[in-house]
């Protein structure tokens, strides 16, 4: 005997609930989608794959410095248009644009701070702000934060992500690899450790200048690194490349990268390696 009867065919609801647009999130390499919040968590990698979403110079900030505190320096420099450069649209409108959409003056950022409770420069590129490409700006950014560990004494850490040189600024910005490289050398000089961090992607003039030059080379998992493309590679030689090229993995394997190290451990990676060499330079 049934002690119960539905009236309707089906349970009627007012109003339809709307998903928040942004809340589920799709992992390009696997087609799962993961809750926004548990992204944000692990440090937007996703838990089941591995896969590392892209992140900017302010997520990267807060995951190593010392809860999350820092002080932001060489933040007011702008870039100009020396060459009034057009391609589809003037330079110096895209530049216009790119700052209102951001929010950020260039494509990389630097700042003072502790992790593990050593102090340390960060300087961050970002590739939202056109493709984390290096001018002029950029070069004179990360030339600061060489000079503020320099004075100070203390470990540098960059963190690269990049699609080259900047075209529109012609020779100036290749200009940056001699700039940013020459600088480099006076900071191992004087003994003061530097840590590069490339994450996907780092390719063109930055691989070829700042990017490999640590003293310690960093990259994170399946990261795109190389100086020219894939395709373009295949186009020049004539012959598929071998599986996993310009990867991480492959550049470990060959010699180039020193350490692959995923998001959410790289702090405690960071903090271990200048605890190890902390006491071969003078503080």
């Amino acid at each position: 005997m049934s002690w119960f009867k539905r009236t309707d065919s089906n349970i009627q609801t007012e109003t339809p609930k709307e998903m928040p647009e942004g809340v589920w999130i799709m992992v390009p390499t696997t087609g799962e989608t993961v809750h926004r919040r548990e992204l944000e968590d692990n440090y937007w990698v996703c838990p089941a794959s591995g896969y590392h979403f892209p992140v900017g110079s302010k997520e990267y900030f807060s995951y190593l410095f010392d809860e999350g505190s820092y002080t932001e320096f060489a933040n007011d420099i702008i870039a100009a248009d020396p060459l009034e450069f057009t391609d589809r649209k003037k330079y110096s409108k895209r530049l216009e644009d790119t700052r209102a959409k951001t929010g950020m003056n260039d494509a990389a950022k630097a700042a003072v701070g502790t992790l593990k409770k050593l102090d340390v420069v960060i300087a961050c590129m970002d590739f939202r702000f056109i493709g984390g490409s290096m001018g002029s700006v950029v070069g004179e950014v990360l030339s600061q934060a060489i000079d503020m560990s320099l004075k100070k004494k203390i470990p540098l850490i960059i963190i690269s992500q990049s699609g080259g040189a900047r075209m529109m600024e012609s020779v100036l910005s290749l200009m940056q690899m001699a700039k940013t490289s020459a600088k480099l050398a006076k900071l191992s000089e004087a003994g003061v450790p530097y840590i590069s961090v490339m994450t996907n992607p780092t390719t063109g003039g930055v691989t070829a200048s700042f990017a490999m030059l640590g003293d310690f080379n960093i990259g994170e998992p399946n990261a795109l690194i190389g100086f020219a493309g894939p395709r373009v590679i295949r186009q020049t030689i004539g012959r598929d490349l071998p599986d996993g090229f310009q990867t991480s993995e492959y550049l470990l394997e060959h010699g180039f990268l020193d350490f692959i190290v995923s998001r959410p451990n790289m702090k405690n990676k960071i903090g271990r390696l200048l605890k190890v060499v902390s006491k071969s330079y003078e503080k």
